[in-house]
């Protein structure tokens, strides 16, 4: 029988937490609100480390080498070492309180799946949870059991290197993916060892960074923060997110790790978030350089009582929050509702119950068949084909000889993309190993990827060529941002002097952002986009170049013309007027709005556009009903068509717009999206349900609005669908 009640599984959670809560002193609490960092290049740290432990107990651990992990690969914890660093926290100190261990599980763990922002591309929620709940049953077996991911910041530059990490820039399609992320790490029992605690970060705008350069200053009007850049969070919360990541940056003059409107009044009380904050790292004595704390005290201080729980990494907590709750700087009760917080999560993930990782679990868990399976159908999912002139895709396997060239085909890291602590490169195939083992009989010649004159000679002797250009897995990911969305020096010149020959050009773009292929496209005669796709990668891109899969990605960002056109995103407001002084009207196009000089105001590829190996038909678009009363719903319905001789995916979406508001709004929002599977000529009827939620809006009183009046509503294929009707709310 257990010796007190917080120990005993049979009783609920709060009345464990208050019994817990009861025997410790002021310096134990303390110790839960503290997140260590065993600093592997400082000998006595560990000693240090577990002292601390032994004496108070903690709060957590991350498990990272640096502030930069997310640009390097790194050895994990062993099992061994975090079972060790656990053993002390619950066999030798007073109350045996567990530790959180935590990492950067970004997009996977062993087994690496697509970037976030290549997830995102295939517009499959189910196929994106399924990712999760691998990258935590992995982790798990590792020891692992919070995840500092899923990132949701709504990201309109693509200069910023994080933009990779996140779903794009639309605030319904982010949404979507956080729900899909958290239900994948957290499941419906976090007890279930193969589960992990979700993070929602970087709370709140850290994409709107100036300049696209990471850490920046943003500046968003609270209207704009609340429907465009909250959306994300608010889905995660409503999902049961248990934890939530303060942001770096200042927003609107006041750093978000020291803001009360942004932490407290908006994230738990008006969202209602019952988990805990934790920092960014170091955010917290960040304070001091943003200039608004005097010192690490009185930074402490103001991210404490703002609503920071958990300070990561840096000890301002552990060393002032004794003086400042002495001193009624913070409240005892504020300080209890960061441990009751805490020590909730503990509880709910069964920590008390199951504190140590079975050893030699993970040898049966990581980089399994299934796992791999699986992170090959989500990549292949996540292919965007943005041009196929003459159906020159899929390739055929036999009758042809076909150059593979470029800067990326013997690379394996750079497949994996940034935030791959866990991946390994040489569990990861090259494409052209890929594409050599999917049909030897046509691959012509192999190209020394260093010299594009060899590749330019190979390109010649094939009958057509498929070149692979991109970023390294280093140019993307936190504080990797570039001042030009070009490809690398060289690349656009190599796929020119192939195109040049006069013979068929595929070109398959990995990135980690938007790039801009505005001269790539006017010479290739086919264009994939593939991202950073991960440990199966490479295999993922032959089963498409070759017809064993169709591509069925469509653009979770917009592609831009070039880097003077950022920031460029579908939903844009209407203006007051165009360059020439003509209205807009309301089409909800990309019409010449505040065009430049010397560039259209079209992007080069817009938001949610994709094509695959067959073609679509939109018909008879309606409305379930013409006119509503406030709070009731409508339903869309639409046919879609397979009007190509191959089976395919299509992306039907759904776009809408409150045509006269209070505030202005923009020109159309995504409000549903579906996969259909259709055969060759095979029809299906696609049904999207638009709530109060899809009608309604925060005004300037910081209230939901739903306003009577007409809504425009659009179904088809990208954000530039035609075929349009109309409802009325009274």
């Amino acid at each position: 029988m257990s010796s007190h009640p917080y120990q005993d599984p049979t009783l609920p959670i709060e009345q464990r937490i208050a019994d817990l809560l009861s025997r410790m002193t002021l310096e134990e609490k303390i110790a839960q609100i503290y997140q260590i960092w065993v600093i592997p290049s400082v000998p006595e740290s560990p000693q240090k480390v577990k002292e601390y432990i032994r004496k108070y107990g903690v709060g957590s651990r991350i498990l990272a080498g640096s502030h930069l992990a997310g640009s390097a690969q790194e050895r994990s914890a062993g099992v061994e070492e975090i079972n060790a660093y656990q053993r002390v926290a619950v066999e030798e100190s007073r109350l045996g309180i567990p530790i959180l261990h935590a990492r950067d599980v970004i997009h996977g763990f062993r087994t690496m799946f697509p970037i976030p922002l290549g997830m995102a591309a295939s517009w499959n929620p189910a196929r994106v949870e399924e990712a999760f709940t691998i990258a935590a049953r992995e982790a798990a077996s590792c020891g692992v059991k919070w995840a500092f991911a899923p990132m949701l910041d709504i990201a309109r530059d693509p200069r910023w290197g994080r933009i990779a990490e996140g779903s794009g820039e639309d605030p319904y399609l982010t949404a979507q993916m956080a729900v899909a992320a958290v239900k994948g790490f957290q499941g419906t029992d976090l007890t279930d060892p193969e589960r992990v605690l979700a993070c929602a970060k970087h709370y709140i705008g850290y994409g709107s960074a100036e300049g696209g350069r990471d850490y920046n200053t943003g500046e968003i009007s609270d209207t704009t923060l609340r429907n465009i850049y909250l959306p994300p969070f608010q889905a995660a919360v409503q999902a049961g997110v248990g934890t939530v990541m303060s942001a770096f940056e200042d927003l609107n003059g006041e750093p978000a790790s020291g803001s009360h409107y942004l932490l407290t009044q908006l994230l738990k009380q008006e969202l209602g978030f019952e988990g805990f904050v934790v920092s960014d790292w170091a955010s917290v004595i960040e304070l001091v350089n943003h200039r608004v704390a005097e010192d690490n005290r009185d930074a402490a201080r103001q991210a404490f009582n703002a609503g920071v729980d958990m300070e990561m990494i840096t000890d301002s907590y552990a060393t002032h929050m004794a003086e400042l709750v002495q001193s009624g700087a913070v409240s005892l009760e504020r300080l209890d509702d960061a441990c009751r917080r805490i020590l909730t999560a503990k509880f709910k993930l069964g920590l008390f119950e199951q504190p140590y990782t079975q050893p030699g679990l993970a040898e049966e868990v990581l980089f399994t068949p299934a796992h791999q399976a699986a992170a090959r159908k989500m990549a292949a999912e996540s292919f965007v084909l943005l041009k196929n002139e003459g159906g020159l895709l899929p390739l055929n396997k036999t009758g042809q000889s076909i150059a593979v060239i470029g800067p990326m085909i013997h690379q394996r890291t750079a497949l994996l993309g940034s935030w791959t602590l866990d991946g390994l490169s040489e569990e990861t195939q090259t494409i052209d190993e890929a594409m050599r083992a999917a049909a030897p009989q046509a691959i012509a010649r192999r190209a020394n990827d260093a010299l594009s004159d060899e590749m330019v000679r190979a390109a010649l002797s094939a009958d057509l060529s498929v070149v692979f250009v991109g970023e390294s897995n280093r140019s993307s990911g936190e504080n990797n941002n570039i001042a030009s969305i070009t490809l690398p020096p060289g690349q656009e010149e190599l796929v020119e002097a192939v195109c040049a020959l006069g013979k068929p050009v595929v070109v398959v773009v990995l990135a980690g952002r938007a790039l801009d292929l505005s001269r790539v496209a006017r010479c290739a005669d086919a264009i994939l986009y593939a991202w950073h796709p991960g440990s199966l990668g490479a295999a993922a891109l032959a089963d498409v170049l070759f017809g064993d899969t169709a591509p069925s990605g469509r653009l979770p960002v917009t592609l831009p013309r070039s880097t003077g056109q950022i920031p460029a995103h579908y939903n844009f407001k209407s203006t007051g007027r165009t360059f020439d002084g003509v209205g807009h009207g309301d089409s909800g196009s990309y019409p010449e709005r505040n065009r430049y000089a010397d560039l259209p105001g079209a992007p080069l590829f817009p938001f949610g556009f994709g094509l695959t190996y067959t073609t679509f038909a939109y018909s008879d678009l309606r409305v379930s009903r013409g006119e509503i009363q406030s709070g009731e719903t409508v339903e869309v319905q639409v046919t879609v068509t397979n009007t190509g001789a191959r089976p395919g995916v299509e992306v039907a979406q759904c776009y809408v717009q409150d045509c006269i508001t209070s505030i202005t709004r923009p020109i159309r929002e995504l409000k549903g999206f579906q996969r259909v599977d259709l055969q060759p000529g095979e029809s299906k009827q696609v049904r999207f349900t638009l709530g109060p939620d899809a009608m309604s809006f925060y005004g300037t009183d910081q209230k939901l609005h739903l306003e009577p009046g007409k809504f425009k509503v659009w179904g088809g294929s990208d954000c530039r669908a035609e075929m349009e009707t109309e409802f009325w709310v009274k």
